[in-house]
């Protein structure tokens, strides 16, 4: 890697930096490059007192021994996401208070744990401490994000230190799974085993993991970073949201590669990344993706948290200069120009089903409801891939769940078994392409319920319209920040508080309709004044596919459908 590993540590000692160079376009962004180290703000001085990583000492010396009083507010509110811990929202709190109550109003005296699974890669035995973690210390609670992550509830600062140390046994970790920090690296859960990849990543993402996981040289980012990379056709890791993605191509002269991504995010300013132009050897790839993360640290926005994100450092530089300064400034040589990724034949990217691996063997999909599962039933899904020959599981961005290495013998048994335990490789649409964030049920931020909300859409739907068999992605968000990828579904629902037919507040969604990622990737429509209440979701949700049945021409996307739909087809 050509740029310094000294230059971050300077960077957090303003008295002894040097500025590389000057950047007057931008001198109010509070970019460590143009020599402004001075914190613009709370977050950037509570990070500047302290490194987050530094918080897990006090944790296991003192606020685990001491309790949840005993906790500084710089580390609860700050800190300890750098060690994967939220506080949960307070029962009780309705949507309406959301942004009304201080944090410590707020605040319940239990955590939510995130557990970072890098690529979705689990063995049976780690899934297994997964689930003896959920059962004895999160009231059961386990949830598989859309970031290939699992996050239990209800835990007790008492209890992170021993939560620690079952975790760590087994080689997982919940080191940078939040805060300001190079998050989860999520990858194609079949990387190096599907029959159609074009290139495996998994070496490359090792090496960044080794890199960059608990290295101070990038814990003080301007907000999160989210990574991906994936060499497979279908496109598995929704590569356009991603910070820096890495999406794998064959070049016609250098053969099997990747193609560079940067820039893209969600929540209330969405942005899809955007192509470099470049091919990437694998060999390459953690080069490429430290001088990335190196821009990002050196060149991010620090004055405004809701500008510090990577998308807006690219959408004001543009692509052409966003690759020179990483060329120039910190891989020193140029990068080969290199093609596009072929777009997907398939909408579904999610690996459901059984499909036969590289190997003979076969690899089976299965969708949990909106992610909801518990330690009891992952320790089962421990005990079923065992007892079906395979020692690896994977979650995938979908928040679904793949079991590895079945023999073909038995691939029928563990369909069945997978199915008794209500997880289906045989889902219907709804289940299939439903998604949820955590909602008011532990999040600080909601306003709306979800998850229970998104797993009773699917029974409703499945009920009313048993002979629907389209691709259709359903994504439920209980506020506007798109954890759940509400602008890039095909009916993405933002929960907000509403007024009901009799004048009543009560929750509900506004409704975008006809975003899409892989295919045609796009930002769905929002109808002007389209909003549903909870109780009239499933109602809405029919009507609105009961007349793309019957309006749709012959192949006809969803999404296409949508964007030439009228307003009155769409309410």
């Amino acid at each position: 890697m050509a740029a310094t590993p000294q230059k971050p540590a300077v960077a957090q000692n303003a008295a002894a930096a040097t500025p590389r160079r000057k950047v007057s376009r931008h001198r109010g962004e509070g970019q460590w490059a143009a020599g402004h180290f001075t914190p613009l703000n709370g977050n950037e001085q509570v990070k500047k007192d302290d490194d987050g990583l530094n918080v897990r000492t006090r944790i296991e010396t003192i606020y685990s021994r001491r309790g949840f009083d005993s906790i500084d507010p710089s580390d609860l509110r700050g800190r300890m996401r750098w060690w994967g811990l939220y506080t949960q929202r307070r029962p009780g709190i309705d949507g309406g208070k959301t942004a009304i109550l201080e944090p410590e109003e707020l605040d319940d005296e239990y955590f939510m744990l995130r557990v970072r699974v890098d690529g979705g890669a689990l063995t049976t035995r780690q899934l297994r401490v997964i689930g003896e973690i959920s059962q004895e210390f999160a009231r059961g609670t386990a949830d598989i994000t859309d970031r290939q992550n699992v996050q239990f509830h209800w835990i007790r600062i008492e209890d992170v230190p021993a939560i620690w140390d079952r975790l760590e046994g087994v080689g997982l970790s919940t080191v940078t799974a939040c805060g300001d920090t190079p998050r989860v690296m999520i990858a194609s859960p079949v990387a190096g085993i599907a029959e159609d990849e074009i290139i495996d990543g998994t070496p490359a993402l090792e090496e960044m993991k080794r890199r960059v996981l608990g290295n101070k040289a990038y814990s003080n980012l301007p907000r999160k970073f989210k990574t991906a990379i994936s060499g497979s056709p279908v496109l598995d890791v929704v590569h356009e949201i991603n910070d820096v993605a890495f999406v794998g191509v064959r070049h016609p002269e250098h053969g099997p590669g990747f193609d560079l991504w940067v820039g893209g995010g969600l929540s209330t300013n969405p942005k899809l990344g955007v192509r470099l132009g470049t091919w990437v050897p694998i060999e390459d790839v953690p080069d490429v993706y430290e001088g990335v993360l190196s821009i990002f640290r050196d060149y991010g926005y620090r004055r405004l948290r809701n500008r510090a994100r990577l998308k807006f450092l690219v959408a004001d530089w543009g692509p052409e200069k966003f690759r020179q300064v990483l060329e120039d400034e910190y891989l020193h040589r140029r990068l080969t120009d290199g093609p596009a990724p072929e777009q997907p034949v398939q909408q579904w990217r999610d690996h459901i089903g059984v499909h036969r691996q590289k190997d003979g063997r076969y690899y089976v999909g299965f969708a949990p409801r909106v992610g909801r599962v518990d330690g009891t039933t992952l320790t089962k899904i421990a005990d079923l891939a065992e007892a079906h020959g395979s020692g690896r599981v994977r979650t995938t961005v979908e928040q679904k769940m793949i079991i590895l290495d079945v023999e073909e013998a038995r691939v029928g048994s563990l369909v069945e078994s997978l199915e008794a335990l209500d997880l289906s490789a045989r889902p219907s649409p709804f289940r299939r392409g439903t998604m949820a964030c955590t909602g008011i049920e532990f999040c600080k931020l909601a306003i709306v319920e979800t998850k229970a909300r998104g797993a009773s859409l699917i029974d409703e739907l499945e009920r009313r319209i048993p002979d629907f068999d389209e691709p259709i992605t359903i994504n439920l968000n209980g506020c506007p920040n798109a954890c759940a990828r509400i602008q890039v579904a095909d009916i993405g629902l933002k929960g907000q508080l509403m007024l009901d037919e009799r004048g009543e507040q009560v929750e509900g969604y506004q409704v975008h309709l006809g975003g899409a990622l892989g295919l045609e990737a796009g930002f769905g429509r929002k109808v002007r004044g389209l909003k549903v209440t909870a109780d009239e979701l499933p109602d809405y949700v029919e009507r609105v596919l009961k007349r793309f049945q019957a309006e749709r021409e012959d192949g006809e996307r969803f999404a296409a459908w949508v964007g030439r739909a009228s307003e009155e087809a769409l309410s």
